[in-house]
């Protein structure tokens, strides 16, 4: 399987993968959604605990990979698109941006944010996960991250830094 950033092997990534699922404040969510779900190593752990999981990536390279890992997962939809112009209609109770942010520019992760505030069911959240080391892109992890709680009523229930990553567990104000 094509796996260019050893995410299904690495020791730092199965770390991380770990404590994205330990951060989450349910044992199991009604509809997730998850953005940038890449080849679906987060996506084939974070299935089992979903009725409905839609599994969004621009790359169909990704989505084949995703498919081809996750198999046949009760519950489980995968699409192509372009956040946030192609923002999937739909309510959740979950929304998983990982190692996705930071893809977009400063305008792009404030409507992402407002997108996700307004598809959240009340009571639901939206996980971010960003690598916070050096990168060559017009936002960094870290400032993606605090772009994306300041463009919308969120109210952070926590955020976990690591070495070279954080979580930040947001839930909307209502």
């Amino acid at each position: 399987m094509l796996d260019p950033w050893d995410c299904a092997t690495s020791d730092y990534e199965r770390s991380k993968r770990a404590a994205t699922l330990a951060a989450l404040g349910r044992r199991e969510y009604d509809r997730a959604l998850e953005v940038g779900c890449g080849a679906g190593v987060l996506t084939r752990a974070l299935a089992p605990r979903c009725c409905a999981l839609m599994a969004l990536d621009v790359s169909e390279i990704a989505l084949e990979e995703a498919r081809s890992r996750c198999g046949r997962a009760r519950g489980l939809t995968f699409g192509r698109c372009e956040v946030p112009r192609e923002w999937p209609n739909g309510r959740f109770d979950l929304v998983m941006l990982s190692e996705a942010l930071y893809f977009l520019d400063r305008e792009e992760i404030e409507e992402v944010s407002r997108l996700a505030h307004e598809a959240l069911e009340p009571g639901g959240e939206c996980v971010l996960v960003n690598w916070t080391g050096e990168n060559d892109l017009a936002v960094g992890g870290r400032q993606a991250a605090e772009l994306f709680a300041r463009a919308a009523g969120w109210q952070s229930r926590g955020c976990r830094q690591a070495e070279l990553y954080r979580i930040d567990v947001l839930t909307p104000e209502f």
